[in-house]
């Protein structure tokens, strides 16, 4: 008789404090819903808006988000992912009260479904490395920089990946001179992009035509982040979209054109037609995108070259604006707003294959991470001690 394959038990991460926090609820539920309970032990790990951790089965389920007191249902418990290595894992209730017990679940890999702020940015992946759990997508740099529009433009431009021209406006800037910035703004010529530096789903994204326009647009978007890019609004292009899988070397997926209904991609677009819970597969896209092999194979490097500027792992998704055959990078996604399930279906993978191939991605980076050395004693606490913090370089008193 052949024994049984242990299950790996995988702890699911959705909702945080984010405007986009109802967007990576139907992210965690796709995943869920992905992971073959054949093979894994899924730990559903929920967010709320103010930032409490809870967990329980009934997390599980989309419909739980119908009731506006989450915490307060059957079965729903707070649980916290301890940044401790001993304890490791996930630690329910985090706080035990008087003849009370907690209790802690080993967790085998963590599957990030958190959209924007505290989540795709590097913070959350912080807490991965720090509690040493294999986690899938892109490590704490790789997240951090994707997750900046302006910074990530600055390192694809030094790899020499084409993006269009763009600067950055400060919330102080514009609360101290909001004159000087929109003749800044008059003087570049319009229609513009006004966007949030760290959001994601086009929450904030404004194309103002005129100064008025533009005024409002920085209102909305510096009131979601303190550092906001403006760039030429390339009309006439159109937006191709890749996806990428892999750790060191990357394979790019069939490409995408993504239809808009608006002047560019709205929230709307991305996530409501076709029904929420469908996510970015509800839109409107061509698959592959209509643009000839030619270029198809261009754009597919320059998105490889891209997840390898940033060191990215996992997963990511490339999004191009092309026009008159040149193509430009216009932002990379990382994990989770990169899960492209429909993109690698229409490569022969099904859901199920993608979650349990980026978990495989997932413990290999991880035990490549167990190859370097963190453990490392040298003679200068003894030396401390025995002469003292004077006898330490550095030290003034």
């Amino acid at each position: 008789m052949v024994a049984a394959t242990k299950k790996l038990t995988v702890g699911v991460i959705f909702g945080s404090r984010s405007v986009e926090h109802d967007v990576s609820v139907v992210t965690g539920q796709q995943i869920i819903r992905a992971l073959n309970p054949a093979r894994y032990e899924i730990v559903p790990i929920y967010i709320t808006r103010a930032g409490k951790w809870l967990t329980g089965a009934p997390l599980g389920d989309i419909k739980t988000f119908q009731n506006a007191n989450v915490e307060e249902l059957m079965g729903i418990k707070e649980g916290i992912v301890s940044p401790s290595t001993q304890p490791q894992g996930l630690i329910a209730p985090p706080l035990a009260g008087y003849l009370s017990r907690n209790s802690l679940k080993k967790i085998d890999v963590l599957f990030p479904a958190i959209h924007g702020s505290h989540g795709e940015d590097g913070t959350l992946q912080g807490l991965f490395e720090l509690a040493d759990i294999p986690y899938v997508g892109c490590g704490v740099m790789a997240s951090a920089v994707a997750n900046d529009k302006i910074t990530a433009k600055a390192v694809f431009k030094s790899y020499g990946i084409p993006v269009l021209e763009h600067f950055l406006v400060r919330r102080s800037e514009w609360k101290a001179n909001r004159g000087e910035v929109l003749d800044l703004l008059d003087d570049v010529g319009y229609p513009l992009f006004v966007k949030p530096s760290t959001l994601g789903s086009s929450i904030g994204i404004g194309r103002p035509t005129d100064r008025n326009a533009a005024a409002a647009a920085l209102d909305v978007a510096l009131n979601l982040d303190r550092r906001v890019m403006i760039e030429h609004a390339l009309e006439g292009a159109i937006e191709v979209n890749c996806a990428l899988m892999g750790n060191d070397e990357p394979r790019a997926s069939v490409l995408e054109q993504p239809i808009s209904f608006e002047e560019f991609l709205s929230y709307d677009d991305k996530y409501m037609r076709g029904g929420a819970s469908k996510g970015m597969k509800g839109a409107e896209r061509k698959i592959p995108a209509p643009i000839g092999a030619e270029l198809t194979a261009q754009v597919k490097a320059l998105a490889v070259e891209a997840f390898k500027s940033i060191d990215g792992r996992g997963t990511a998704r490339a999004d191009f604006l092309i026009k008159d055959g040149e193509p430009y990078l216009n932002e990379i996604n990382t994990m989770p707003g990169s899960l492209a399930f429909y993109l690698w279906q229409a490569e022969g993978m099904s859901p199920s294959q993608v979650v349990d191939e980026l978990i495989r991605l997932a413990l290999e980076a991880h035990a490549e991470k167990r190859r370097t050395l963190y453990d490392y004693k040298s003679g200068l606490l003894a030396q401390a001690s025995a002469r003292g913090l004077k006898g330490v370089k550095g030290f003034k008193k």
